[in-house]
């Protein structure tokens, strides 16, 4: 990805962190957003001027605009998003049930709108982090799972918007398992583990929620054999997705629309053709 600079929110830590550093790793020079300018800082320190820190809030439509007009990102990645409050529907008020909804669905619909209208260059990628929580739930996340599921739509419309338009920007959404290993993960996995009585080892080990995947390794569905196996495949996901390899080139589903298609895939790609 040498050349290609890319644009990631939500880039301080867990997955938009990982996916920073993957990306430079690949070649990319990355602006990273997001609101905590220390963590910022400190990503700066240890990637040196391959990565560009910007702290700002990922909502802000403004920042969507100014950014996209400024930096003309190759690759978008939509990470950006709230830790939902983990409790039961009864439990939460209008307020934190629909969190997600004005964070997370938010940014996603701003940034994707910006790339739509400016437009992106063609052969630019976004991709959009959704949840695996979309295809099954998530009752102790309020409107997270919703949020979530929302974002794979919003993806979708906008591939369809840009082969409309023949603009040849490709729009992919990805629908990471809950893992223990970022703090949303670590939370919502304690939560679940309260709820069934059990302690957060004993629960992973009886009920895993999903293929437990390092952030690191930016959400590859399968469970590998072994753990350097899931380093050498899935430290390459993401920047795969973004350099234009095919979906089945690594490994996954096939995209969206096409008929052997499973209700159980772990993404859903989307490409404007």
């Amino acid at each position: 990805m040498s050349g290609t600079h890319a644009l990631v929110t939500g880039a301080s830590r867990g997955f938009g962190r990982a996916t920073v550093i993957a990306l430079v790793k690949a070649g990319a020079t990355v602006t990273g957003v997001a609101r905590d300018r220390d963590r910022l800082g400190e990503l700066h320190a240890e990637l040196g001027d391959a990565f560009i820190p910007v702290p700002a809030d990922a909502t802000d439509p403004s920042v969507a605009g100014e950014l996209i007009d400024s930096v003309r990102p190759g690759v978008l990645v939509l990470n950006a998003g709230a830790a939902p409050l983990p409790r039961p529907i009864q439990h939460h008020t209008w307020q934190t049930f629909s969190r997600s909804w004005q964070v997370d669905v938010q940014h996603v619909f701003h940034w994707i709108r910006e790339a739509l209208l400016s437009p992106l260059d063609p052969g630019s990628t976004v991709i959009a982090l959704s949840s695996g929580a979309a295809l099954r739930g998530s009752p102790l996340s309020g409107g997270y799972a919703g949020a979530k599921a929302t974002i794979r739509f919003v993806a979708r419309y906008a591939a369809e918007e840009s082969q409309r338009g023949d603009l040849g920007i490709r729009f992919i959404s990805v629908l990471p398992q809950l893992t223990p290993a970022t703090g949303l993960g670590a939370a919502a996995v304690a939560a679940y583990a309260k709820r069934a009585g059990r302690d957060v080892a004993t629960h992973l080990e009886q009920s895993p929620p999903g293929p437990t995947v390092d952030p690191r390794f930016a959400s590859h569905r399968r469970e590998p054999k072994r753990a350097s196996t899931a380093r050498s495949r899935c430290s390459r996901f993401l920047p795969a997705l973004a350099s234009g390899t095919s979906w089945n080139q690594i490994g996954g589903r096939r995209p969206a629309g096409s008929k052997s298609r499973s209700p159980k895939a772990a993404a859903s790609p989307s490409r404007a053709r």
